[in-house]
């Protein structure tokens, strides 16, 4: 593992308006993530969580404060821009797996390649290589309803690695998974770490046991972060 900083927030602020008036969700947050790290952000439903991940992910724009990924400040990046950083730098993970049902599975890993800029025989390569290393070689031409839960969230993996990013984000992973099946998705989490040592992984859980599997945790809550207690 490096001590290279992939991702630093640095006094980070997020507000949402309500009625008449401001609700403040995350209130100065500073956080940093090593290259190599897998690194969980545990808290209750409605602690900012997925908040925190939108703006990493260039979803949405803090009110205050910087966001530094891979020696870039993006918090000034326009729209175009920030499509771009996250075809270039970040791969998503989402608990509802967002595949696109008139796809294939080799079609929708495919997809985000060519989005990054690969071409199409690359992609499609590339794409054919990470579902067979995901145990999908006899499903690529299937379409997503047709898959289980945990084959969906395979093909969202290998959707999300396509791209080769040095940051993967995780919202979720297992949340609509049987207890078995997310296992089966964490082990997956555990060899990624394994076969690609500089791969940075940001996931959020509300779930303490997968928080503390993590390289490091920490818990956000009323909007800042605080030490997570591994018992």
């Amino acid at each position: 593992m490096s001590d290279e900083m992939i991702l630093r927030l640095e006094q980070v602020k997020k507000s949402y308006q309500v009625g008449n008036n401001q609700l403040p969700v995350l209130k100065g947050v500073d956080f940093t993530l090593k290259r190599g790290e897998w690194v969980c952000i545990y808290g209750a439903s409605g602690s900012g969580k997925t908040t925190l991940l939108n703006l990493v992910g260039l979803l949405e724009r803090q009110d205050g404060g910087r966001i530094l990924i891979d020696g870039t400040d993006v918090s000034g990046l326009n729209r175009a821009q920030s499509a771009a950083f996250r075809s270039a730098k970040l791969g998503f993970i989402f608990q509802s797996y967002h595949l696109l049902p008139e796809l294939t599975v080799a079609e929708n890993v495919a997809l985000a390649g060519r989005i990054a800029g690969m071409g199409t025989l690359a992609a499609r390569k590339k794409a054919e290589e990470l579902l067979e290393r995901m145990n999908l070689r006899d499903r690529m031409k299937h379409r997503p309803n047709e898959l289980s839960g945990g084959e969906q969230q395979r093909t969202a993996i290998a959707r999300a690695l396509v791209n080769t990013p040095p940051l993967l984000l995780a919202d979720e992973p297992t949340g609509n998974l049987d207890p078995h099946t997310g296992e089966e998705i964490l082990k997956l989490f555990d060899d990624m770490q394994s076969d690609h040592p500089e791969l940075s992984i940001l996931m959020i859980t509300h779930n303490h046991d997968i928080a503390a599997r993590a390289t490091a945790a920490v818990e956000l809550h009323d909007g800042v972060f605080r030490k997570f207690d591994k018992r």
